[in-house]
């Protein structure tokens, strides 16, 4: 399959400027009301169900005075009221704030004063993070509405089920634009203090036909299940964008997901469902692949398997094909730009490269002077795409830091390889200059964790004596794994310019990382400030 071929532009159809994107999704299921559309360890909730739901919980939160553009924050698990939740305020013309289920209280309480929502839809197991940022915070909620109470509910607070319950569902959604702000996601703060990323009516329905139909090619057959959250940006595409758009059945996951959790979805352990399709991350992966429970492939129907949220190792992708068979389709995506724009495809997999250009997308590099870099040399990524983000909420900074005009800056550096694949090269503020010649972290990670005993790695820069550059590398062996500091500079010498070893090994327990499990070097950084400082 040629480059080109790949990023030739689709043919979808364009929206009409009067678009809700809850209202599209419930028009397009319409005609299959008694197909589960969500399966979760408490039960399912069929199509026609779903229906009704969204536009019960709509008119509730409309009951609540909550107008066109107010602010809802989404603090759920991932359970069966999520969707309603999320959909149920976009039908109402609200715009939900779907956020993180593991942070601290003071995470929430900013949250809670930077989006100014006016309600909060919370899950049961979280409520006491939420009172405890509601104590935090000078910011006032007016009401609390809790899905899943395990717990009595004190005066003022609202059961979930009761509340979408008691309220006739409402006929009509609110007269929304494709380009009016439909929904935030905050970012992941995988280089800092998250921020607010405002996401239009219109966004998702292009992440769908562009990348959800035309690349992975889901189909109304598929059971769809994913290990990234609903909050993420990559698992609402996963979760709740790609499967109702072809009206496929997804099954949700409250709990964090380990291999154990992961595995028991994996071969039906819910609602006896085994998903064709699962929406994975590297460093999942990775812990599958080196778990002692590892399923085998005939205890799976697995026809598709995603990744992205960091960039594949090959030897991951490859040892995970191996045992299941099937390819893991690596892409790169951002909270920015919604869901994916650079990806392999099921059929033309590189292993070691995020693949080409999504139809729709367009991809440059560029260097420090904002020139195009020649083939083989890392640039700065930009995209443009229809799937951008509006702005970030209340910094202008950097929202005109970040969307230039049709261009996304995305952060991260790429290189083009000649058969027009991109191959990743680490954050642009993650990439070191050693002996004056840049080195990706990326590159160094992925080589440490082909050795056998290793089972993450994270590298960043440190000063040495004289104040230069040199790479220091913090890994996490396997279970069983044995090795030396020295014998992983070995291998790593072994297989890479001499320059790129890592100068330093460190052995910890585990690594710094999101929720979503992105590495946060940028705390690795911290540490070893402080340290020095010390």
């Amino acid at each position: 399959m040629s480059p080109t071929a790949i990023a030739s532009p689709p043919d979808v159809p364009a929206l009409p400027e009067v678009f809700n994107w809850a209202a599209h999704l419930l028009s397009q299921n319409a005609g299959r009301p008694d197909k589960a559309a969500y399966v979760d360890d408490l039960g399912t909730l069929t199509y026609a169900q779903l229906d009704d739901s969204v536009r019960r919980c709509a008119a509730g939160l409309r009951a609540l005075g909550v107008k066109r553009e107010e602010r809802v924050l989404l603090l759920m698990q991932d359970i069966n009221d999520w969707p309603v939740a999320f959909l149920g305020a976009m039908f109402a013309g609200a715009v939900p704030v779907a956020v993180n289920t593991l942070l601290s209280p003071d995470d929430y309480a900013y949250m809670l004063e930077h989006s100014r929502a006016q309600v909060v839809l919370v899950s049961g197991a979280v409520l006491p993070m939420l009172k405890a940022a509601l104590v935090k915070s000078d910011h006032e909620v007016e009401k609390v509405i809790v899905s899943r109470p395990i717990a009595p509910l004190d005066f003022g607070e609202l059961d979930f089920a009761a509340f979408v319950d008691r309220h006739p569902p409402l006929p009509r959604a609110a007269a929304t634009h494709a380009d009016d702000p439909g929904f935030w996601l905050y970012s992941s703060g995988s280089t800092g203090r998250p921020k607010g990323t405002v996401h239009s009516h219109g966004n998702p329905y292009w992440t769908a036909e562009l990348y959800g139909k035309q690349i992975l090619k889901l189909r109304e057959d598929d059971v769809c299940f994913s290990a990234a959250k609903l909050f993420f940006a990559y698992g609402l595409g996963n979760a709740l964008t790609f499967p109702l758009s072809v009206g496929a059945t997804t099954v949700l996951m409250a709990e964090r997901p380990t291999p154990d959790a992961t595995f028991k979805r994996l071969t039906g352990g819910v609602g006896g469902l085994r998903p064709t399709v699962f929406f994975g991350a590297p460093t999942g992966f990775a812990g599958m692949l080196a778990s002692p429970a590892l399923p085998g492939r005939e205890a799976t129907s697995i026809r598709l398997v995603s990744s992205a949220g960091e960039a594949l190792p090959p030897e991951i992708g490859e040892r995970f094909e191996r045992h299941f068979g099937v390819p893991i389709v690596d892409g790169i995506g951002s909270t920015e730009m919604l869901h994916i724009f650079l990806s392999n495809r099921p059929d033309a997999v590189r292993y070691g490269t995020t693949g080409w250009p999504v139809p729709g997308y367009r991809i440059e590099l560029r260097g420090d002077d904002g020139g195009a870099v020649p083939d083989g040399e890392p640039g700065d990524l930009y995209i443009g795409g229809p799937s951008s983000a509006l702005m970030y909420w209340g910094n202008r900074e950097k929202s005109r830091e970040t969307f230039q005009g049709g261009w996304t800056k995305s952060g991260d550096k790429y290189v083009r390889n000649a058969d027009g694949t991109y191959t990743y090269s680490g954050r642009s503020d993650d990439m070191l200059k050693v002996s004056g010649i840049y080195v990706s972290p990326f590159e160094v990670e992925a080589t440490l964790v082909q050795h056998p005993a290793v089972l993450e790695a994270a590298v960043i820069g440190v000063p040495d004596a004289e104040g230069l550059t040199k790479t220091k590398a913090f890994v996490v062996l396997t279970p069983t794994g044995q090795a030396t500091a020295d014998e992983l500079k070995a291998f790593v010498k072994g297989r890479l310019a001499a320059y790129k070893y890592p100068r330093q090994i460190v052995f910890v327990n585990e690594l710094p990382k999101t929720a979503t499990g992105k590495i946060q070097r940028f705390r690795l950084r911290q540490l070893e400030a402080a340290e020095s400082v010390a």
